[in-house]
């Protein structure tokens, strides 16, 4: 089965956005990119999306799935059973997509419910988001996550329970570096576990072919999960000098998760713990400037929201886009991070790129989002979202193209 899709606009790597071109769909996969010249004459099946651009499918590094925005959400979910935790997961793994997010890394779950979620996406199964997990957090006594984490302790216990997650099935390793804000009782700039700790885990995940994410928020437990091999750095709050040039040095991705204490501040007065909103207030403008501070010095961004966190919907992540672009951040390097930073980040090789042989997951949103992130950033902009060549949802925005474009969705 072949399908053509002509936009104004084709977003290709590296962010070069090609006018006067057709993506052609094959199946699961993007068979040919070229010139409209190219396909006269093609009588399959051709959604003409008018003055829009064809995005890759967003990626969102950093969610919770079994989390869904409430103000107190780990509190929420200790009143649902292990099957209720699962629909709502999925729920919002589904959403997810309809929002543009055709691939996820879920940072963090209950007791593995997530896992099966994943593999229902993955196999196709289920439509979903593609979908790394990486099981429980690993966290020290007392540390933020430890509600729901796995408490280690020392360097042996820590190597431990990254072998526990390996075992369950994960993709990643989850590591606490720091406090944070969502944990009653911990300050986001206490460093938790040591530099040898993290180094530990970090390396027995990476001796498995498994990726290492740290929840870092203060400077000293920054440096500490950099130093110790750590491939991203989960919110990056107070980044200081040192940390920045330690994370330029060695490649170290950033994951900002801007979206988080953005929405707990907006939502301050809605049953969201005080404690939570005292500790966001407090970090709001440091925050921002450190993810200035790593952009302007060359660093790699990574899209990632804290999807789940209170009032930080699924559904909503492309949200980020925008924000990111508030501290500075160019439009055209925000989609990028959410798109081909995200993939190599994942090791997702086939997604994340508009190239032949690539999957066909694939965004389409009106006018250029280049010019106008909103364009890619809001959902009401959004006219298309494929995954894998199939259409996953069509956007409220579609209703004003022409009915025979309509009617090949």
């Amino acid at each position: 089965m072949q399908t053509l899709y002509r936009a104004a606009r084709i977003f290709l790597p590296g962010g070069e956005m090609r006018m006067g071109h057709a993506l052609m769909v094959e199946g699961d996969r993007i068979a040919r990119i070229a010139s409209v010249a190219e396909f006269e004459g093609f009588a399959g099946k051709t959604v003409d999306l008018g003055d829009a651009t064809i995005l890759p499918g967003l990626m969102d590094a950093h969610v919770h799935l079994v989390y869904g925005a409430e103000g107190n959400p780990s509190m929420t979910i200790q009143s649902l059973t292990p099957g209720q935790i699962a629909m709502k997961a999925y729920q919002n793994a589904r959403t997810s997509l309809a929002g543009g997010i055709t691939a996820l890394r879920d940072c963090g779950g209950k007791d593995y419910i997530e896992f099966a979620v994943r593999d229902a996406c993955n196999r196709r199964e289920l439509l979903g988001p593609t979908i790394l997990a990486a099981g429980r957090m690993i966290c020290m006594t007392g540390g933020h996550g430890n509600r729901h984490g796995r408490v280690a302790d020392g360097c042996d216990e820590v190597v431990k329970a990254v072998r526990e997650q390996i075992h369950a099935g994960c993709d990643l390793i989850k590591i606490m570096a720091t406090g944070g804000v969502m944990t009653p009782g911990v300050n986001p700039e206490d460093a938790h576990y040591t530099e040898e700790e993290l180094r530990a885990g970090i390396s027995e995940g990476h001796r498995f072919r498994k990726h290492a994410a740290s929840h870092a928020q203060g400077a000293a437990g920054i440096l500490n999960a950099v130093r110790a091999g750590v491939d991203s750095i989960e919110h990056g709050i107070f980044l200081d000098d040192e940390g920045l040039e330690a994370m330029l040095e060695r490649g170290t991705r950033l994951v900002p998760t801007l979206a988080a204490v953005n929405n707990i501040l907006r939502h301050a007065n809605e049953g969201i713990p005080a404690y939570a909103v005292e500790k966001s207030r407090r970090v709001a403008e440091r925050h921002k400037q450190s993810i200035a501070n790593f952009y302007k010095a060359g660093g790699k961004l990574v899209m990632g929201t804290d999807a789940g966190t209170p009032f930080n919907r699924h559904g909503e992540n492309a949200l980020e886009l925008a924000y990111m672009t508030e501290v500075g951040v160019a439009p055209k390097d925000a989609i990028v991070a959410a798109t081909e930073n995200a993939a190599d980040l994942f090791g997702l090789d086939d997604r994340g790129r508009l190239v032949e042989g690539s999957a066909a997951d694939l965004l389409a949103v009106k006018g250029d989002p280049v010019a106008d992130i909103a364009m890619a950033a809001e959902k009401a902009n959004h006219l298309l979202v494929v995954k894998n060549g199939v259409t996953a949802h069509v956007g409220a925005a579609a209703e004003g193209m022409a009915a025979p474009a309509l009617a090949a969705l």
